[in-house]
């Protein structure tokens, strides 16, 4: 595989540089800060980008930033974040276009290198690779949100409407809008409440009982 490599530690950067190559694998490009890995996977077009976490300019999340926008300009281009540290900010920007190719593990808890390259490997082909402690985090994020909190309040309207079992027509009529906007509307209300299509779910009950539950 082709990998760019962002780490600003120079021996552990060093270190992978190695590993990788032993592997077989084509390190193509190797920085130290976030604007520098945006330009080289924009240069390089990898296969994978192995990205820490906090990197210059900010030591914040400099690094998760830019496989954000990394992924944003090049969809589904394959991402693994190898970090000491869970910041949940911007991984769930990462996470939340569900195109897969995204990874991240804690480097405290990579103990087999075989585990490590068979993560690379998964998230390079398009799979998704999340480390426990990542994945416990953000349900316990997830669980302390309103659900309702990212509503607006014609979106909140829409749902009550839905609430008193109303249908699109219905509700358009109620508020005086177009059948498009409520379709816009409830788009959006399901959306933001985590309700992907599913045929094994009725997303407009579980809009209700949501709702009713807020």
């Amino acid at each position: 595989m082709r990998i760019v490599l962002a780490d600003d530690a120079v021996l552990l950067r060093e270190g992978l540089v190695r590993l990788l190559t032993e592997q077989g694998h084509q390190v193509v490009a190797v920085v130290g800060d976030g604007p520098s890995l945006v330009t080289a996977a924009a240069r390089e077009q990898p296969d994978i980008c192995v990205v820490d976490v906090r990197m210059p300019p900010s030591h914040t999340d400099e690094g998760l930033r830019a496989a954000v926008e990394i992924r944003t300009a090049r969809p589904g281009a394959p991402v693994l974040v190898l970090s000491q540290y869970v910041e949940l900010s911007y991984a769930q920007d990462l996470l939340a276009d569900r195109r897969g190719g995204v990874g991240y593990l804690l480097k405290d808890r990579v103990a087999e290198i075989a585990d490590f390259l068979a993560g690379l490997r998964r998230v390079a082909d398009g799979g998704t690779v999340l480390d426990p402690e990542v994945v416990a985090q953000l349900l316990v994020q997830r669980r302390s949100r309103d659900p309702l909190g990212e509503l607006t309040p014609r979106e909140r309207d829409v749902l009550a409407l839905m609430a008193e079992g109303r249908s699109n027509g219905a509700i358009a009529r109620a508020l005086m809008v177009g059948d498009g906007a409520v379709e816009k509307h409830v788009r959006n209300i399901f959306a933001k409440l985590g309700l992907p299509p599913d045929d094994e779910v009725h997303r407009r009950v579980l809009a209700v009982l949501a709702f009713l539950g807020g």
